[in-house]
């Protein structure tokens, strides 16, 4: 392992499992890289001036849209925005289709998110021009995973505002520790992931992600929401949450995905919690899912002093995690949202500049193909 980064060769970021534990450090290197630019008085650096990023999103999304809308802005690109309810898509379009039109109008990044695993790949197959996966269906979210661990390395080397780490006054880690962390070497750290993890592509993500570059990633829940098939991914898996809390360094509460269950938790107005009736046919209730899997105060207390609570939104509070937890002092939920955007920025500048050299080796390739062709004849 080097302090250099390794070359990015990827035209589009579909998912980390595809990628090795060294195409992840170059994207996490470059998102340090820019992670001052929020800071800036001017917020803007001309990276990708004169490209247009088009946000594809075929699903809800509030987080994830609005970041990668202002991590392109912020590198100097436009951007337009399409989503499902004023598209063709509504009208029969297929979404190959739809992809192929946005790109012929000169767009230079597509970033796709949909509720069908694999949706992202199939716009990937069928342009030439950059593709994201901002999310698809239960398979991955790759934006997510990498500002997930951008988020806790930030935290464990004491550089976060807020959370245990700075709050001690320094960070927690040895100098051989910290020396790993500064290569995004996660060797030696446990994190939890607990929730409905087989609903989640966000869960998918932060398992390739972490144990790529070193990690244990223990997946608690019940068996319904946490089958030991998981293990496949390279996890161990877990029921008893309880003695899991004193082994880890990170704790990823995720919420039920009720509208995968045929089901939704609504609140009653605004700021209301979700009405307790609403259940899931994979647990008998939300009070006893509570009484298991949610972090408590109680529960965090039992954490190591310098752990972590992390959550990818939206939270359902009074359900997964508990108000005093999610706003408490190890909580670095917003950190992960600010971290989101320098994540995304390195993403985009990356995969449009080698689709940037793959125009023009194609380019190239056409003139010289021409050039034969005239003065061969």
């Amino acid at each position: 392992m080097t302090d250099t980064p390794t070359p990015w060769i990827h035209r589009c970021l579909l998912g980390l499992q595809e990628l090795s534990a060294e195409d992840i450090r170059t994207v996490l290197y470059t998102a340090r890289s820019f992670a001052e630019v929020s800071g800036r008085s001017v917020k803007k650096v001309p990276a990708l001036r004169g490209k247009v990023v088009a946000n594809l999103f075929f699903e809800d999304s509030t987080r994830t849209r609005l970041s990668f809308t202002l991590a392109a802005q912020r590198l100097s690109a436009d951007v337009i925005d399409l989503t499902e309810t004023g598209s063709s898509v509504n009208k029969g379009e297929t979404i190959d289709d739809t992809a192929l039109n946005v790109e012929a109008m000169g767009v230079d990044a597509l970033i796709v998110r949909h509720r069908a695993s694999g949706a992202a790949s199939l716009v990937a197959r069928v342009v030439d021009c950059a593709v994201i996966n901002a999310g698809d269906g239960r398979h991955e979210h790759p934006t997510q995973g990498l500002l997930d661990i951008y988020t806790l390395v930030e935290a464990r080397l004491g550089q976060a505002p807020g959370g245990p780490a700075l709050q001690a006054g320094s960070s927690p880690v040895s100098p051989a520790e910290r020396e790993r962390l500064e290569r995004f070497d996660l060797t030696g750290l446990k994190v939890a992931i607990v929730g409905d993890i087989v609903s989640s592509r966000v869960a998918r993500s932060n398992i390739a992600g972490l144990t790529k570059l070193g990690a244990e990633v223990i997946c608690v829940g019940p068996t319904t929401l946490v089958p030991r098939s998981l293990e496949s991914l390279g996890c161990r898996v877990e029921q008893d949450f309880e003695s899991v809390l004193s082994q880890v360094d990170a704790v990823n509460m995720l919420r039920i995905q009720f509208e995968r269950h045929g089901t939704a938790a609504k609140p009653a107005a605004a700021n209301a919690q979700p009405e307790p009736a609403r259940g899931s046919p994979a647990f008998p209730s939300i009070r006893e899912y509570v009484q298991s899997y949610a972090l408590t105060p109680e529960r965090a207390t039992r954490l190591r002093d310098d752990a972590i609570v992390m959550h990818p939104g939206p939270m359902n509070r009074g359900i997964e995690i508990a108000d005093e937890v999610a706003d408490g002092p190890r909580s670095v939920i917003l950190r992960q949202v600010t971290n989101g955007l320098a994540v995304r920025m390195a993403a985009l500048y990356l995969c449009v500049g080698v689709s940037e050299r793959q125009e023009a080796t194609r380019l190239a390739a056409s003139v010289r193909q021409l050039s034969n062709t005239t003065f061969g004849s």
